[in-house]
């Protein structure tokens, strides 16, 4: 019997499926769920969510980014990313400062405490993805990072 999620209070398998793709698109809907639980709930309990923590991810990673960049980055709106970059700002968890080159232009980058939080976060993502690529093997995880590498190129 395959293994369920009790998450919102459905077993994985209860949905009906209607195209026999289904099954695997509820596969990255769970496991979606499944990995960043943990990390949402670090999360929330700091008062943040999951798009502050993609910000301070990118960020992290481009030390000085400015946030046109990140816009892109991220794929979303300037107005998406106004209140969960300002709340980051507020709480100090971002230093914005003007680009020496471009001065109409903002640059981001973490503080002590912003590194903290992006890694705690980020750790128990880590945790759950080496989990199970531990229990598929080199093969699996091979795979894995294939079919996601092509659903990340129709980007």
């Amino acid at each position: 019997m395959p293994k369920t999620s009790h998450a919102a209070g459905l077993h994985r398998a209860s949905l009906e499926k209607l195209h026999d793709l289904d099954a695997a698109l509820e596969l990255m809907y769970y496991g979606w769920r499944g990995m960043t639980l943990l990390a949402d709930e670090y999360l929330a309990k700091r008062g943040l969510s999951r798009p502050h923590h993609r910000i301070l991810y990118v960020v992290a990673r481009r030390p000085d980014i400015a946030i046109g960049s990140l816009i892109e980055i991220l794929g979303i709106s300037k107005q998406a990313l106004n209140r969960p970059l300002n709340l980051l700002l507020e709480r100090k968890l971002l230093t914005s400062k003007r680009s020496p080159e471009q001065h109409r232009s903002k640059l981001l980058r973490l503080t002590q405490a912003g590194h903290r939080i992006e890694q705690r976060a980020s750790d128990h993502e880590r945790k759950v993805m080496r989990d199970a690529f531990d229990r598929v093997g080199a093969p699996g995880a091979a795979a894995w990072m294939a079919v996601m590498e092509t659903i990340a190129d129709n980007n």
